[in-house]
Formats: C-alpha cells, sequence, structure tokens
C-alpha cells in the first residue's frame, strides 16, 4: 500500500467517527468516544487488536502525573514526526499549559484542520487555528499498513 492510499484509509476511518459522542474512556463508533478513543478506534481499524491495555485514566490525569504518559505511548506505537513536516492522517498532541504534559489528542485531516473528540462535542473536524497551533506538544505517523 502507498503513503497516500494509507492516508487516505486513516482519513476515511476517522471521518468515519463523525457525529460519535464524547464519552470518557469510551472508543466504540458511533456510540462514543472521547479523543484518545478516536485515534485507538482508527488503529483498531487498521491494524486490530490495540498494542497494549489502557489503564483506566480520569479526565485530570495529566495533571496528577508527573510523566507524560500520552506522548510515551504515541512514541512507543507510532513514529515521531517533526511537527512542520505533519500531513494530514497523522495524530497531533496538545498540551494546555506550557511545558505541561499532553493532554489532547487529534488526527490532522488537512494542513489547517483535525478531527477530534472533546468533552461535550461529538467527533468534529474543526480549524487548527492559533489557539490549537500554540499548543501542539508533537506529531506523530501511523505504522504503514
Amino acid at each position: 500500500m502507498s503513503e497516500l492510499e494509507h492516508r487516505s484509509r486513516i482519513l476515511r476511518e476517522a471521518r468515519g467517527w463523525t457525529g460519535t459522542p464524547y464519552h470518557h474512556q469510551m472508543s466504540v463508533k458511533g456510540a462514543g468516544c472521547d479523543c484518545l478513543g478516536l485515534v485507538r478506534g482508527v488503529w483498531r481499524a487498521l491494524y486490530g487488536p490495540e498494542p497494549e491495555p489502557l489503564p483506566p485514566y480520569t479526565p485530570d490525569w495529566a495533571e496528577r502525573n508527573a510523566r507524560d504518559l500520552l506522548s510515551e505511548a504515541a512514541a512507543r506505537w507510532l513514529s515521531p514526526v517533526e511537527i512542520a513536516s505533519a500531513a494530514p492522517g497523522d495524530v497531533v498532541l496538545f498540551h494546555y499549559s506550557p511545558n505541561g504534559p499532553a493532554r489532547h489528542c487529534a488526527i490532522l485531516s488537512a494542513p489547517d484542520r483535525i478531527l477530534h473528540a472533546w468533552q461535550g462535542q461529538r467527533v468534529c473536524e474543526t480549524a487548527l487555528g492559533p489557539w490549537w497551533r500554540r499548543r501542539i506538544a508533537g506529531a506523530y505517523a501511523f505504522p504503514l499498513c
């Protein structure tokens, strides 16, 4: 499969989650997911079972842990890419405070758009505007199928 076909498959799957209601810790297309649940669902569609069990996490988990667990997990299973080189189909992580841990993730759908879920919102495609751009903590590519 070419890289272009691979990225198209990622985006097709991610867009298939559009409208899925936000539910913390869920990852069920159409029924509920959080931001990580969306990425997990795309992983399962591309590769099958998730590569490691996910421990329970609370909405404020990132503030209570000295480690950046989301970035650590992304680095274990995805390939880091330069933020400036991130392309549609890549996973983008965000932190809400400078030098804080990554707390949110999305899938880049265009150079200026992301697909994601957050509390109170269904999975949707939104602008990657200045507020989000200032908070990018890292970018990662799914392994080529």
